[in-house]
């Protein structure tokens, strides 16, 4: 079914993100400095593209669908599971938000509790992906139909084309109050 394949394009983008927030922890576990500018950027991505863009087609898409179907007790404990771990993606990366604007305002000990959230993002993304991927996703897939696949798939596209008009909506309302 093609509705996943969008999802699973995504994740090898987040993947290849994620690669360097490790670079970046292990950088300042070994006594080094990352340039807020760089968690900044971190954040944005995660926030924006693995949870708002990625995160929000499963949620808002996939999973109320699947809401609708008479899932296997598994297949049901498993999507709880994973809407679970999203929870815990966003909190983490609300931690490092907090602890690079306490580090931007000069307190450097907030450094290694950036290390700590880049890390933990850094374990938590690879193993959420993979148990999409190789459990969850072909899972899913046994519930749909080839119709009811691509109205998804176009669904997805929609939830692309309306976000990038709501970020940079939101953008320009941010700065007009400046």
């Amino acid at each position: 079914m093609q509705a996943r394949g969008p999802l699973m394009i995504e994740h090898r983008l987040i993947e290849r993100m994620i690669a360097l927030i490790a670079q970046s922890s292990a950088t300042i576990k070994a006594g080094g400095t990352v340039a807020s500018t760089t968690i900044d950027a971190y954040v944005d991505f995660i926030h924006t593209y693995a949870d708002r863009l990625h995160h929000g087609k499963e949620e808002d898409i996939l999973f109320r669908e699947l809401r609708g179907k008479t899932l296997a007790a598994e297949d049901r404990r498993l999507m709880d599971e994973l809407i679970a771990e999203h929870a815990l993606g966003r909190k983490t990366t609300g931690d490092l938000v907090a602890a690079n604007d306490r580090y931007r305002r000069g307190e450097t000990q907030a450094l290694t509790v950036i290390a700590t959230c880049l890390a933990n993002l850094a374990e938590f993304y690879p193993k959420h992906i993979d148990k999409e991927d190789k459990v969850f996703f072909p899972a899913a897939r046994e519930y749909f139909s080839a119709a009811e696949d691509q109205e998804m798939l176009a669904e997805f596209y929609e939830f692309d084309r309306k976000m990038i008009h709501e970020i940079y909506r939101t953008m320009v309302q941010g700065m007009e109050m400046i």
